[in-house]
């Protein structure tokens, strides 16, 4: 009886020490990610958050100003609620655009029977281009005197606008530049549409449905998942939409050249461009407010994450029957 006891003590032992060793190696291997985490998240998180209540200028030292930041956010700003409003026109007009063109070009290319590979190279290749280069191009293609567009347009009689001169025209304008680069959403779209099984389709004909009901039952359901990331990647891409728009406004008005102070090249034409991660960097990088700047990124940061969980909620995704 004491023998056996023993052996049961010393493998009882002998289990915590070997799940004790692979916690131990778990540990290890996370580290990297762990410490990449804390360094480049959970820090900077920490001290922007510290920052959105003082006054800082990254010279002197942040003097503890309370909730003024805030308060100058909501009721002072001259340019936040501008720049709000066209952020959230971004989010609603350029997310789902871009997205129902690559679903419609990755639905043709899943239909393709020849030169299928030449087609999806071709539909890819812009997405390939740097934005700095891409926006450049367009704004060339759409300048309202020279540009191939409006030449073009001429031809047919039709007086074409100025698209990125005309703050009716600039978003617009963009959203077809957002539109030209789906590549990479279209590859994703694509491959899950082709790992829809035929099986389903044949099933549905069978029972009477036509296309239009084949989609909606068969083939959005069995792409639930890709699309809820598509949809959640575009706007997060949406709220942090900087570059095409600095770059669109900096090249339309003459002056390349993005952060060399306050212009009147920022949000050209007539702030219609001008996106809430531009202000912030002008009154961070620009003006060296870094208190206030922190405050911006905070708010940002709050509603980029409740955008993100009513997404999540709303397509069920925080279970694994709502993911199916």
């Amino acid at each position: 009886m004491t023998s056996t006891t023993t052996r049961e003590g010393r493998a009882a032992t002998a289990g915590r020490s070997s799940r004790g060793g692979r916690k131990l190696a778990t540990l290890a291997l996370l580290t990297p990610a762990l410490l990449g985490l804390v360094i480049f998240f959970v820090y900077p998180l920490i001290a922007s958050v510290y920052y959105s209540f003082t006054r800082f200028d990254l010279v002197s030292a942040p003097q503890w100003i309370g909730l003024r930041n805030y308060v100058y956010l909501f009721t002072q700003d001259p340019n936040v609620w501008t720049a709000t409003v066209n952020t959230l026109w971004f989010i609603v007009f350029w997310v789902p655009a871009k997205l129902v063109f690559a679903l419609l070009i990755a639905g043709l290319l899943a239909r393709a029977k020849k030169a299928s590979g030449i087609w999806r190279t071709i539909f890819y290749l812009p997405a390939l281009v740097p934005p700095v280069a891409s926006v450049v191009a367009f704004v060339f293609l759409f300048n309202p005197g020279t540009g191939p567009v409006n030449q073009i347009l001429k031809v047919f009689g039709i007086q074409g606008p100025l698209w990125f001169n005309d703050p009716a025209w600039s978003k617009p304008s963009l959203v077809l530049l957002g539109i030209w680069v789906m590549g990479d959403i279209m590859i994703i779209f694509l491959a899950a549409l082709l790992d829809v099984p035929r099986e389903q389709y044949e099933a549905a004909s069978l029972d009477g449905a036509n296309g239009l009901q084949q989609v909606r039952y068969v083939t959005v359901p069995s792409i639930g998942p890709v699309l809820l990331f598509a949809l959640i990647t575009g706007v997060i891409a949406a709220v942090q939409y900087f570059t095409e728009a600095a770059v669109a406004s900096g090249v339309a008005s003459g002056k390349a050249v993005v952060g060399e102070g306050i212009g009147s090249n920022i949000g050209y034409p007539d702030q219609s461009l001008l996106t809430y991660t531009q202000w912030l960097y002008v009154r961070g990088f620009s003006t060296y407010q870094l208190g206030y700047a922190s405050a911006l990124a905070v708010i940002l940061f709050i509603v980029s994450s409740a955008i993100l969980i009513v997404l999540l909620r709303r397509f069920k995704a925080f279970t694994p029957e709502g993911a199916q």
